[in-house]
This record gives C-alpha cells, structure tokens and sequence, in this order.
C-alpha cells in the first residue's frame, strides 16, 4: 500500500515538474506525506506481525497447558489405581486372615470333638471290663450288631473276623448267634467265621502308645481271599459319622461367629 502510495507521490511530482511550477514547499510537503505514508505502513505492518505472534504464543501456551493437564490426570487415574489395587490387595489378605482363623477354630473343634467322641467309645470297649461282675453286656452286643452288619455287607460264605487281643473271649461268646442272626435275615445258611488268632487289631489307646497305632474296639471282617474287607471298628465308624455331620458342624462354627461381616465374607468363599 505504502509502495503504491509512494509512487502516486512520485509520479504527482514528476507531473509538477514536468510543469516547472513545483516550488521547495510542495517539495517538501510531498516528503512529509511519503514519511507519513511509509510510517504508517510500518505500523499496520508491526502491529500484524505482533497480533501474529501473539497468536500462536496464545496456541503454544494453550497446548502446552492442555500437555500438562493430561499428564496431571494420567498421573493421578495411576495414583487412583495403585491405591485401588492395594485396597484389594488389604481386603483380600483381612478376608484370607479371617478365613484361616475360623477354618482353624473349625478344624480345633472337630478335633476336640473327635477326642471327646473317642474317649467316650474307648470308656464303652472299656466298660465291660471294669464291670463284669455286674454282667454289663453292652459292649458285648455292640460286638455281635457289629458282626452282623459287616456280614450283611459282605455277603460272603465264609469271612475271616479279627479284632483285638482282649475282645477274643467276647467275640468268640457271641459268633454263633451273631452268624444265626444273619443267617435268619438273609435266608442262607449260616456262614463260616474264622476268628484270626495270629493276628489282632491294635490295642486300645494309652499314654504308653499315644501316638501309634490304636484300636478303640470293634472288628473287621474280610473275604478268605482278602480282596473285600468291612473295617467296622469303632474308630473306623466314628469317622464315618464325623464325614457325614462334618457339613453341619462346619456351618455350625460359622454361624457361632459374632462379627456378621466376618460370617459373609466366609459364606462367600465356599
């Protein structure tokens, strides 16, 4: 524009002096407005070149801004997850702590009950013994029931009986009606039982054997040949029976527990 301006001035002089009426003063008023021109042009030019730049510092700032606040709110979602993560982490070990816990204190009072059930078996095996003057039979009837249950399992012909050393006597005085008492259930013939006297179940628990081998009384019955074999000891039932009601005593303990969230952070792990 100023280049256009500047040349209108030029020409407008040259016309004047072409004319040869152009005097020192238009001369130097046309100077005046081409410095005017010139200065003016310089301006609109500085002032777009500022704008300009200020534009994109503007833009440049702005991404920049925007750059950081992305890596505040990536910084911050990990920071979150990390906290989340071992929030769970807390959770599950204090679930885990309490389950071992109750588990143990299920596991205490099997085994207290077990012990408790045991003792009380062994005082029945016991019983005769400190009272046979007082002709207690009721161990010696368990013997004969017992009998007669592992023969009807059986259903053999002729089974081999064992038991231990200081039941012999007693199993001896009840084999014959115990072998009728099968005989008249099943319509056979009554079977042939060898009592082993080679070979006898473990003696009764004492503070001798504490933790060997032990039988609390009963017998054990097998085929001659060996391959079927009924274990109806004493210990044997009472391990069946603590199979079978380990269920209820399971959710026995559980439902014992004071702390409710602590009883359905277990329930929800079974």
């Amino acid at each position: 524009m100023w280049r256009s301006s500047f040349s209108a001035l030029v020409s407008r002089r040259s016309e004047a002096n072409q004319r040869g009426k152009m005097n020192d003063a238009d001369v130097s008023k046309q100077i005046e407005q081409m410095v005017r021109f010139i200065l003016q042009e310089a301006e609109e030019k500085a002032n777009e070149i500022s704008i300009s730049a200020e534009e994109e510092f503007n833009i440049e700032k702005l991404q920049l801004v925007e750059a950081e606040k992305k890596k505040i709110r990536q910084e911050y979602e990990r920071k979150e997850k990390q906290v989340e993560i071992r929030k769970k982490i807390e959770y599950s070990m204090q679930l885990n702590a309490s389950r071992i816990k109750v588990l143990q204190s299920q596991d205490d009072l099997v085994s207290s009950m077990k012990e408790a059930a045991a003792k009380e078996l062994l005082g029945v095996s016991h019983h005769h013994i400190s009272n046979v003057i007082h002709h207690d039979h009721s161990y010696k009837h368990l013997l004969k029931d017992l009998i007669v249950q592992s023969l009807l399992r059986l259903k053999e012909p002729a089974v081999l009986l064992r038991c231990r050393k200081e039941d012999h006597h007693l199993v001896e005085s009840v084999l014959e009606s115990a072998k009728e008492e099968y005989a008249s259930k099943e319509s056979v013939h009554p079977p042939n039982i060898v009592v082993d006297a080679n070979v006898y179940l473990p003696p009764a628990p004492s503070h001798h054997n504490a933790h060997g081998l032990h039988c609390s009384g009963g017998v054990a019955l097998a085929s001659i040949d060996g391959k079927i074999v009924c274990e109806n000891t004493l210990d044997a039932r009472l391990e069946v029976a603590f199979r079978k009601k380990l269920p209820e005593v399971i959710l026995t303990s559980i439902t014992s527990v004071n702390d409710i969230e602590t009883r359905f952070k277990i329930f929800s792990m079974m």
